[in-house]
């Protein structure tokens, strides 16, 4: 029996992933699952570029707001819950789409978890005073000079990613990309890996123009009612610490909207050089036919 098809439309942030993932499941009467690591919290709808309610009412869609920020969720459990999910939607209809930007979630989705040395306090208690005392760069440059080949991948703005790979690089001796992704786990389905691809200039002229957009929508006051919560994990993300560096006064805000738009094209770059390292890719324009992509890629 031929097995069901997981049809993954990633990208860049910006680069129209959304937008072509519910056309497609539209054309094909399934749902998107999405592979976001912060559009599942529920209380960052602005900050994260969640889709619309009109979006959510076109199509079905699971891990958007469907989470809280003070809820622990990570890379190994969004895989087990999304293939119970897919179990169940694969029911329905054997062809499903997977949209999003999350190397981590995809990966752990299609290929699975790797099995990666236990947490050492001791190392973690030196990181952490590093992180305190020195700041995120230090951290970074770390990293850098250690394991070059992950932080072209990682998210580096996020210090929980930079404290593991450190804690393990540490502890190991080895680097963290070297321990990653050793043994692909076997998938009730086919995988189809799909990628938008916009020119870098337009692709940059789409995040500029949507960080004024999604400011327009109220995002100031979403972030100002985070305050209280700026320590989590889900909030160490590009976007919310510029604007509580704003908050903070450290910024003023046409300083803050820069910050969020270069680190954000700087960010899309990684997630760029990430998807580029995948050979099973096939990057698409976001705007190419649904019928046509059907025609070539699924149905072939």
């Amino acid at each position: 029996m031929k097995k069901p098809v997981l049809l993954v439309i990633s990208g860049p942030t910006g680069s129209g992933k959304t937008d072509l993932s519910i056309r497609l499941a539209q054309q094909l009467n399934c749902s998107v699952v999405s592979a976001d690591s912060r559009q599942v919290f529920r209380e960052l709808p602005i900050g994260s570029a969640a889709p619309e309610v009109e979006q959510l009412k076109a199509v079905p869609h699971f891990f958007i707001g469907s989470k809280s920020i003070q809820e622990p969720f990570n890379a190994g459990m969004y895989e087990q819950e999304a293939l119970q999910i897919l179990e169940t939607l694969f029911q329905e209809n054997t062809i499903q789409i997977l949209c999003g930007g999350t190397g981590l979630y995809i990966d752990a989705l299609i290929q699975g978890m790797d099995v990666l040395p236990a947490a050492n306090p001791d190392i973690r208690q030196e990181l952490n005073l590093v992180l305190e005392n020195q700041g995120i760069g230090a951290l970074q440059q770390e990293l850098l000079l250690k394991d070059p080949d992950y932080y072209h991948q990682a998210d580096i703005q996020n210090p929980q990613r930079l404290l593991r790979a450190l804690e393990i690089i540490r502890s190991s001796g080895k680097t963290y990309s070297s321990l990653r992704k050793k043994t692909v786990a076997e998938r009730p389905f086919e995988t189809i890996y799909l990628a938008t691809d916009l020119p870098r200039e337009e692709l940059y002229r789409n995040i500029n123009n949507r960080v004024l957009s999604m400011l327009e929508k109220g995002w100031l006051a979403e972030a100002e009612a985070l305050l209280p919560c700026r320590s989590l994990n889900a909030l160490q993300t590009v976007g919310y610490k510029e604007l509580f560096g704003y908050f903070d006064n450290t910024y003023s805000l046409e300083q803050a909207i820069e910050l969020i738009r270069q680190n954000t094209r700087r960010y899309a770059k990684r997630q760029l050089t990430w998807l580029r390292s995948k050979e099973q890719v096939h990057w698409i324009h976001p705007t190419m036919d649904e019928q046509e992509i059907i025609r070539n890629y699924v149905h072939r």
